[in-house]
């Protein structure tokens, strides 16, 4: 009976640990952006805003 238990809350402790991991990973990760100038869309939606306004 006590065999079981603490291996259960042996499960739940790793469980826990990689799952607090995994989300510190994850708030750290940086995202990036490109920058405007490197995007050729930008030109174009100028083009579409010109004419339709």
């Amino acid at each position: 009976m006590y065999t079981i238990f603490i291996v259960c809350i042996v499960i739940v402790i790793a469980v826990l640990l990689l799952s607090v991991l995994t989300t510190s990973k994850a708030y750290s990760y940086k995202h990036t952006v490109d920058p405007l100038e490197n995007n050729p869309y930008a030109d174009q939606e100028k083009d579409q805003n010109n004419t339709q306004g």
